[in-house]
């Protein structure tokens, strides 16, 4: 019995990072255009760019969200 190729194994131990467009940031935050840009420009919210796209990772809008709501509630 062969084992996988390293290749594979590899693979399944990295977790998947997804990345929303802005437009699906717009979406779940219920904010315009303008709003999560200029969250991206202040640097409240983090980004990628991959040539001419900005993508946000999921987990930067969760952060996000985590530090809106200790703010609220301190």
């Amino acid at each position: 019995m062969a084992s996988p190729p390293p290749a594979v194994l590899h693979k399944e131990a990295v977790p998947a990072l997804d990345l929303l467009t802005a437009p699906q940031v717009m979406a779940r935050l219920q904010l315009s255009r303008s709003a999560v840009y200029d969250l991206l420009r202040t640097g409240q919210l983090t980004s990628i760019t991959l040539g001419r796209a900005r993508r946000i990772p999921t987990h930067a809008l969760t952060d996000f969200i985590r530090t809106r709501l200790e703010q609220e509630a301190a």
